[in-house]
């Protein structure tokens, strides 16, 4: 189609193969990409993993299992897969499909780049920083005599 570009490509199917975990788009322009699981997973432009501006990326590992538990149309632009991890922050425009499979070549090659920069394993489980909670004990009578009571006591 004349003046048709990857931006405005749509899909005219997309196809979930759980078996070789790839996400199969067949756009307006012809162009056809089997994206797998994992590339999707460890770009997905979620906050949680792209962050909120340069610098801010996530690396993500321990994703080559991933598979798409389910896919979610969002309005007539975008699809929200859940993967089973748990992830589905993600919403995927028909640009970002496009640009995941037609660049997917040196999209693997920066995230080996970055795995390899980082010293980090391809398969190990991701590692999440752990998050301290204290929370005071409070009885307001000053004279409870629990140890980490704040009332004084």
């Amino acid at each position: 189609m004349p003046g048709l570009t990857p931006a405005s490509a749509i899909p005219q199917a997309i196809t979930v193969h759980e078996q070789s975990r790839v996400l199969e788009v067949a756009f307006s322009d012809g162009a056809r990409f089997r994206i797998p699981f994992e590339l999707m997973r460890v770009y997905s432009p979620s906050a949680e993993v792209s962050g909120h501006g340069p610098g801010q990326e996530v690396l993500q590992t321990g994703k080559r299992q991933v598979t798409v538990t389910e896919i979610e149309p969002m309005g007539n632009y975008a699809v929200r897969p859940t993967f089973s991890d748990g992830h589905n922050s993600g919403i995927f425009t028909w640009s970002y499909l496009y640009h995941l499979g037609a660049d997917q070549e040196s999209l693997w090659a920066g995230y080996l780049g970055r795995l390899e920069a980082a010293g980090a394993d391809r398969d190990a489980p991701m590692v999440r920083k752990a998050t301290t909670v204290t929370k005071k004990k409070s009885h307001g009578d000053g004279g409870c005599g629990e140890d980490g009571c704040s009332c004084g006591g």
